[in-house]
């Protein structure tokens, strides 16, 4: 059987277990849990792999599961991911109050696609073909949300950085791997059905704590420090500042308070804020960031207030390898016709796929499907072929493209890629973003 014939088969097979894979993302999104928690997610995801007859280790990362499909011949491996948790949207008409979660960003979608793919390599004469192994990936945590509570999972010990895929290179997880992808679902329909993309931003995570003095708030207000005008004015300084971010850095920050105060009759004295600092490069990002915490300083400061700030780790800039996108978009025309497939440039949101494409060749293109805003409370899914099973299909034409032959085009991407940073390289540079400094300015 040729690679034409192979293609076919492989699309055939997803086509017809797609209503599996479909259910499978639609039951995910029934049950949307947060990251480092997706615990039922995980379990759905372990019984799908069971009934594909893949072994599987799970609990990686928390909740990671990591299918593997063994070629015929020895040869690189590459890896498909998708992606487990949701986002704490409440407004959100699909948000289950039991996990404090919803999937308004598609990564329940993904999950689908991780299960369709793998129906489609395990077709008749595929794995026959391939020189190498298949890694199918369902990852934690990519959102970078609930920053306290994660900061007390690392606290205990349970975690050293906030973002899954970063916490699964330290693990060692990804040492196995030498190629990448992913597609991230989208409602941006105009830029085709399937769609690659060039770079986008990185950033840090930041947890602040203005620390003041309690007291009366109408008796004895003089008596206090009010740490919540401390926030206030440190929030004004980030504005101040925005003129002073070139453009072509992208910079963008948009903190949120999370705790303003404890009663309404006394002088809020421990208030907390979270934000992210995002830029295009890891020196914009250190350049927004130190005026970020010349902001909280100053606010600080003008109260007599103390202040601690928390800075993490978050996602590195996104890099994709070009090669491994050009093979992607050959096969996403097969899939959706060469008019239907789109190409952006830099994106200023983030992913911790960014992580990955520092270290080996990745790439994360999108796919249609969607319809309201990502992040936001009116996104859903509205075509879950779209959506599912073709990103599916794109990827599983694209693994059979590099693995077969004797695997002589994934030889030929990893030798011509060349990663930013070793694995500890890339560790060095996280953990040299993480610290705690505190300041009294009383």
């Amino acid at each position: 059987m040729d690679r034409d014939q192979l293609k076919r088969q492989i699309l055939e097979t997803i086509d017809r277990e797609g209503e599996r894979a479909i259910a499978l993302a639609q039951a995910i999104g029934r049950e949307a849990e947060l990251g480092y928690q997706e615990v039922r997610t995980a379990q759905k995801v372990q019984a799908a792999f069971t009934a594909l007859q893949l072994p599987f280790r799970a609990g990686l990362a928390l909740t990671g599961v990591k299918a593997v499909l063994e070629g015929a011949q020895p040869g690189p491996t590459v890896a498909l991911l998708g992606e487990l948790d949701g986002l704490p949207i409440r407004e959100h008409p699909d948000f289950c109050p039991e996990t404090g979660a919803v999937h308004a960003c598609g990564h329940h979608c993904q999950i689908g696609s991780l299960i369709a793919a793998a129906s489609g390599l395990l077709a008749p004469g595929v794995r026959e073909q391939l020189a190498g192994r298949v890694v199918f990936f369902a990852v934690p945590a990519e959102e970078s949300v609930e920053v306290e509570w994660r900061l007390s999972q690392k606290a205990a010990g349970r975690i050293e950085f906030l973002g899954g895929k970063a916490e699964l290179i330290r693990l060692g997880e990804f040492d196995d791997i030498h190629l990448a992808m992913m597609v991230h679902t989208s409602p941006r329909g105009e830029d085709g059905l399937l769609v690659t993309s060039e770079t986008s931003n990185g950033h840090v995570i930041k947890f602040v704590r203005f620390l003041g003095r309690s007291a009366h708030a109408a008796g004895s207000p003089h008596r206090g420090i009010n740490a919540l005008k401390a926030a206030m004015l440190a929030l004004a300084a980030i504005d101040a500042q925005r003129e002073t971010f070139r453009e072509e850095d992208t910079v963008r920050i948009h903190p949120i308070l999370t705790r303003g105060g404890d009663v309404v009759n006394a002088v809020p004295a421990d208030v907390r804020l979270e934000s992210f600092v995002r830029g295009k490069t890891v020196a914009a990002i250190d350049d927004a960031n130190q005026k970020f915490d010349r902001a909280m300083r100053a606010g600080a400061l003008a109260l007599g207030a103390s202040v601690e700030i928390t800075t993490l780790p978050g996602y590195l800039p996104l890099r994709q390898n070009p090669d491994l996108a050009a093979l992607f978009r050959e096969n996403a025309a097969l899939v959706v016709g060469p008019e239907q497939v789109g190409h952006r440039g830099h994106i200023a949101a983030g992913t911790d796929m960014g992580d990955l494409s520092q270290i080996l060749p990745a790439i994360h293109p999108s796919a249609a499907g969607a319809s309201g805003t990502s992040h936001g409370a009116d996104y859903q899914i509205v075509d879950w072929e779209q959506a599912v099973l073709n990103p599916a299909k794109a990827l599983a034409l694209t693994v059979l493209d590099l693995l077969s032959d004797g695997a002589a085009k994934a030889q030929e991407v990893i030798a011509r890629d060349r990663p930013p940073l070793t694995k500890a390289e890339y560790l060095a540079v996280l953990r040299r973003m993480d610290s705690i400094q505190r300041y009294t300015e009383g």
